[in-house]
C-alpha cells in the first residue's frame, strides 16, 4: 500500500461507523472515530451516558459499564478498523470475535465519561486479523484485550 493510501483518516462520524458495522442502538459501542491509519491502528470513542439501558441493572446505585462490554466496543472499533483497512465498508461482510485473551480490568468505566478505545492490528491474514485493545478514561487505563476476529458473510437466512 503506498504512503498516501496509510494516511490517517479521522475523525469519522456516527453515519460512517454505521456505515462499517452492522450493530445498531443498544449494542453499538463506538459513537466516532478520532483516528483511522488503514492497516494499522484506530483510535474511536464512546460516550459513556447514564441513559444507557445496562446501568438500570449494574449496579443500582453505582452505575459501572460492565467489562464485557468495554471488550464489546474494543472489538467493534476493531471492526471499523478492518472493514475500512480492507475496503469492505458497504459489502454485508461481518467481523465475528473468535478469541479474546489476556482481558484484563484496571478502573471502573462510569456514566459521564469519554471512553477512549485504542485499538492496533497485531496479525492480518486474508480472513483472520489479531488485535491489542486498550480502553482508558482520562488517560488512565481502563481495560485491555487481545483478540481474534474473522471476516465473513452474513449467516444465510
Amino acid at each position: 500500500m503506498s504512503e498516501d493510501a496509510k494516511a490517517a483518516t479521522g475523525p469519522l462520524d456516527i453515519r460512517r461507523v454505521m456505515a462499517a458495522l452492522p450493530h445498531r442502538y443498544p449494542m453499538l459501542l463506538v459513537d466516532r472515530v478520532e483516528e483511522l491509519i488503514p492497516d494499522q491502528s484506530i483510535v474511536a470513542i464512546k460516550a459513556v451516558s447514564i441513559n444507557e439501558p445496562f446501568f438500570a441493572g449494574h449496579f443500582p446505585g453505582r452505575p459501572i459499564m460492565p467489562g464485557v462490554l468495554i471488550v464489546e466496543a474494543l472489538a467493534q472499533a476493531a471492526g471499523v478498523l478492518a472493514v475500512e483497512s480492507l475496503g469492505l465498508a458497504g459489502t454485508g461482510k461481518l467481523v465475528y470475535f473468535m478469541a479474546i485473551d489476556e482481558a484484563k480490568f484496571r478502573t471502573p468505566v462510569e456514566p459521564g465519561v469519554l471512553l477512549r478505545l485504542e485499538v492496533s492490528f497485531v496479525q492480518k491474514r486474508s480472513s483472520v486479523c489479531k488485535f491489542a485493545g486498550r480502553a482508558l478514561v482520562d488517560g488512565k487505563l481502563a481495560a485491555q484485550a487481545n483478540f481474534t476476529a474473522m471476516i465473513a458473510d452474513p449467516p444465510k437466512e
